[in-house]
């Protein structure tokens, strides 16, 4: 079953309530999309660490239901 963007978006910011979220469809399958987001959460994190917290906050659903998530975090000042 696909993941509707807004549903990526809902559970981001149920973890980081001061997200910037920007989702692009990668294809009109609501399976493939790019996210940048942008959270205070991630000062002081590499890289690395900011992309597994969004995935945390995706609950496992990144290559179930989420088939593809391009992902770009910035730290917040």
């Amino acid at each position: 079953m696909p993941m509707p963007a807004r549903e990526i978006e809902k559970l981001i910011k149920a973890s980081f309530p001061d997200a910037e979220i920007t989702i692009t469809a990668l294809a009109e399958d609501n399976d493939h999309y790019a996210a940048m987001v942008t959270s205070s959460a991630f000062k002081g994190k590499s890289r690395v660490q900011q992309h597994q917290m969004v995935f945390d906050a995706l609950k496992g659903r990144v290559g179930g239901v989420l088939h593809a998530l391009s992902l770009q975090t910035v730290a917040k000042d």
